[in-house]
């Protein structure tokens, strides 16, 4: 049996939690298991990286950053291998290159292209645990790239996927999945399992237990996926294809805040408006979402949509670059706002699940900015400080009614 076990960065945040993570590791060990690990940075070292680099130079390029901030998985990996010699076990560190994971040319952004599993394959003929520090990956310039904040979740996954393992446990600071984050809704529900869909979707709008990338590669490749506590005994929450939880109609109930929503007023109601917007979009590699339109009572249109925050400036500059083009009057932008979803497989069939969403955010007299649904979820924007009480209300609506 080969186990490939992730932990984050709030389970190695200290010297004590990585002590922690050794054992569980020692343990899975100890079941005759071949076991590969992937590690973050501690706790919140990729941050004080960031915030160094800022101190020495606010516009370094993206090369340096890499450069800088793979320090931090490199970090974690070396401690937690002598930590697990020091249980007398066999384990080695690998950091991309040696572990053979090759990557695209975007910094700071980059996808995994390849894994070579001949060093890891053989390390683990040896009787080594092997630990290879996530977040990273190396170009066809032999240059260090990262893979985007959260990827070491997909490190873990393309991992599994490459070494056909039996299954990919990701240890976190909760005990699974939940219907709503519990630090925020005391009374959501562990989910003992979920769907690969729904999982995605719930990443995607702003659950931070699993990166969205990490379970779209889970599915396409068939990787079993376990999320665990790091410190609990909990049986967790399996995220498979298809999982359905017998009696739950709703999967989950998320809240972004990483975003903000851009309007752009007085564009000539005509064919061509949206390809201009979103080409001037794609060439900064900006995504956008909620998308909408109305006319106005002079013929023309007013559209919105929904970016990152982090992106928010550069899809004004953007924009602004191609005003003639696109021709419109005036751009504002409002970064306030939440997006709450709830995520349901049957959200396209059922009517009541947008019908309760509203009421609870009536009654909760919570004003709706901009909605939006799918086949898998209904999502509203919500001003950013009724986020979490719009959250709360929500839940305990779908509660009432028998959804949860």
């Amino acid at each position: 049996m080969l186990v490939v076990m992730k932990f984050g960065g709030s389970s190695l945040a200290d010297v004590s939690l990585i002590e922690n993570a050794a054992g569980q590791i020692r343990d899975m060990a100890a079941s005759g298991a071949r076991v590969v690990v992937a590690l973050s940075a501690m706790g919140k070292t990729t941050n004080d990286l960031l915030a160094l680099a800022d101190s020495v130079n606010p516009k370094a390029s993206r090369r340096e950053l890499d450069m800088l901030l793979s320090i931090g998985e490199q970090q974690s990996v070396a401690l937690m291998a002598m930590a697990l010699q020091k249980m007398g076990l066999q384990a080695i560190s690998l950091n991309a290159r040696q572990a053979g994971i090759s990557a695209s040319s975007i910094h700071f952004n980059a996808r995994i292209k390849n894994i070579d599993t001949y060093r890891i394959n053989s390390e683990l003929d040896r009787g080594q645990v092997v630990i290879v520090a996530g977040f990273q990956g190396v170009n066809r310039h032999d240059d260090v790239v990262t893979l985007g904040r959260g990827s070491g979740d997909v490190t873990a996954v393309a991992l599994a996927a490459a070494l056909n393992a039996d299954e990919c446990r990701i240890y976190t600071d909760v005990d699974g999945i939940f219907t709503a984050d519990p630090r925020i809704v005391p009374d959501a529900k562990r989910l003992a399992v979920i769907g690969y869909d729904e999982m995605i979707e719930m990443a995607a709008l702003g659950a931070k237990v699993l990166q969205c990338r990490s379970v779209s590669l889970a599915k396409k490749h068939g990787v079993r996926l376990v999320v665990l506590s790091s410190t609990g005994t909990c049986g967790g929450t399996i995220v498979k294809e298809d999982g359905k939880v017998e009696g739950l109609f709703i999967s989950g109930v998320t809240i972004d805040r990483d975003i903000a929503r851009i309007s752009l007023d007085g564009i000539a109601n005509a064919p061509g408006v949206w390809f201009r917007v979103f080409s001037s979009l794609n060439r900064r590699n900006i995504s956008a979402d909620m998308v909408s339109q109305s006319i106005t009572r002079d013929g023309l249109k007013d559209i919105s949509f929904i970016v990152a925050k982090s992106e928010m400036d550069a899809a004004i500059d953007a924009l602004n670059e191609n005003r003639g083009r696109i021709g419109f009057s005036a751009i504002s932008h409002e970064a306030d706002i939440a997006k709450l979803s709830v995520i349901s497989a049957g959200a396209a069939t059922n009517p009541g699940i947008p019908s309760i969403l509203f009421e609870a955010l009536y009654d909760a007299t919570i004003n709706i900015h901009m909605i939006s649904t799918s086949e898998i979820r209904t999502s509203v924007l919500v001003a950013i400080d009724d986020a979490e009480r719009a959250a709360r209300a929500v839940h305990k609506k779908f509660v009432e009614a028998g959804y949860i």
